[in-house]
C-alpha cells in the first residue's frame, strides 16, 4: 500500500509540475486539461476524506484508485504538451491505460452486482462483453467530444481545448482502447470490487446513469458533428 500510495503522490506532482508548464507557455488547452486531470486524480481522496465512505475506500484499493486516474492524466497532460505529435506511440499508450481504467471499473461494478442476492444472472461471458461494450462506448464517446471541440474551436476561431488528428487516428485510439478492455477481462482484474461492493444500489444506478449518458450522449454528438460537417 505504501507503495502504491508514494506512486500516486508522486503522480500528482507530476501532473503540478505539468500544469505550472502548461501556465508558464501560455498554453490555454494544455492547462485546462491538466487541471481536470489534476481534479480527476485528487477525486478519490476528496471523497474518502469528506464524505461518509465504507472501508472499500480506504486501504490498497482507494490509494490503486487514484495511482491509476493520475497516471492516465498525467500521460495526458505531457501529451497535450507536444509529445501527442512527435511521439508516435504516446497516445497509444494513453489510451491503452484510460482505456483499461474505465474497463475496470465498469468490470468491478459487474462483479460487484453479480454478487447480490437480488441481481441479474450475470455470467462471466455476460460480465465481460458488457465490459469491452461499455468501455468502447466511452472510447467513441470521447473520439466525438474531440470532433465537437475541434469543430467548436474553428467557429470562435480559438485554440479547442481538445484535438482531434483525424480518422487514422481516432481509429488507433478505438483499438488500444478494445486493448485495454480486453487486458482488464482477460487477466480478470478485480482491483476495485471492493469499492463497487460498498453500495450496489449505488453501483447499479451509476452504471446505468453512465450508460445512459454515453449513449444518449454520443448520439447527440455525433448529430452535433454531423452538422458541422454538412456546413
Amino acid at each position: 500500500m505504501v507503495l502504491v500510495s508514494v506512486a500516486a503522490i508522486v503522480l500528482i506532482a507530476g501532473i503540478l509540475a505539468t500544469l505550472a508548464v502548461a501556465v508558464r507557455r501560455g498554453d490555454v488547452s494544455a492547462t485546462i486539461n491538466a487541471m481536470v486531470s489534476l481534479g480527476a486524480a485528487v477525486l478519490p481522496t476528496v471523497a474518502a476524506l469528506w464524505l461518509p465512505l465504507g472501508p472499500g475506500w480506504q486501504g490498497p484499493t482507494g490509494a490503486t484508485l487514484t495511482a491509476w486516474i493520475a497516471a492516465a492524466g498525467l500521460l495526458h497532460s505531457i501529451g497535450m504538451l507536444g509529445p501527442y505529435e512527435s511521439v508516435w506511440w504516446w497516445d497509444h499508450v494513453t489510451h491503452l491505460l484510460s482505456g483499461a481504467l474505465v474497463a475496470a471499473l465498469v468490470y468491478a461494478g459487474l462483479i460487484a452486482l453479480g454478487r447480490s442476492p437480488d441481481a441479474l444472472d450475470l455470467s462471466g461471458p455476460a460480465i465481460a462483453g458488457l465490459t469491452v461494450a461499455l468501455t468502447m462506448l466511452a472510447g467513441v464517446f470521447w473520439e466525438l467530444i474531440e470532433l465537437v471541440a475541434r469543430d467548436l474551436g474553428e467557429r470562435l476561431d480559438v485554440e479547442p481545448v481538445l484535438v482531434h488528428y483525424g480518422w487514422r487516428d481516432t481509429a488507433y485510439d478505438l483499438v488500444f482502447d478494445f486493448l485495454g478492455a480486453l487486458l482488464v477481462v482477460a487477466l480478470d482484474l478485480r482491483a476495485f470490487v471492493p469499492i463497487a461492493a460498498e453500495s450496489i444500489a449505488a453501483t447499479r444506478t451509476a452504471l446505468l446513469a453512465s450508460g445512459g449518458v454515453l449513449l444518449v450522449g454520443s448520439a447527440a454528438l455525433a448529430a452535433l458533428v454531423g452538422l458541422g460537417g454538412s456546413r
